[in-house]
């Protein structure tokens, strides 16, 4: 098994900066890729980045130029969010997973990012 805590989150004005936070724990080993969902009322859980042990990087277009992400080793990995808009108001939750096992999936527990106007 492997635990996520996730840190980072909150409230901010149109414009700023938030940096999200992820640490994975447990069997860490069966991980090969790490990055960040996230889920607005009333909506589907949306990819916003992902990164693979390979450096590979998918960002959804959405976020893409205010959006970075980074894994600093295969225990952690950042959610850099610059130039908030409201519209990226949402519950934000850290996931690891192995890409070659569809079983292999884990989510952390959650964390609030709220973007005022």
């Amino acid at each position: 098994q492997v635990q996520l805590v996730e840190s980072g989150g909150g409230l901010v004005q149109t414009g700023e900066s938030l940096r999200l936070s992820c640490a994975a724990s447990g069997t860490i080993f069966s991980i090969n890729a790490m990055g960040w969902y996230r889920q607005a009322t009333g909506k589907q859980r949306e990819l916003v980045a992902e990164v693979t042990s390979a450096g590979i990087t998918t960002i959804a277009d959405s976020v893409k130029g205010r959006f970075t992400i980074s894994r600093d080793n295969v225990k952690k990995v950042d959610l850099q969010m610059n130039s908030l808009k409201p519209e990226d108001t949402a519950v934000y939750y850290c996931n690891a997973r192995n890409i070659y096992v569809d079983s292999a999936i884990y989510w952390g527990q959650g964390t609030q990012v709220t973007v005022s106007s």
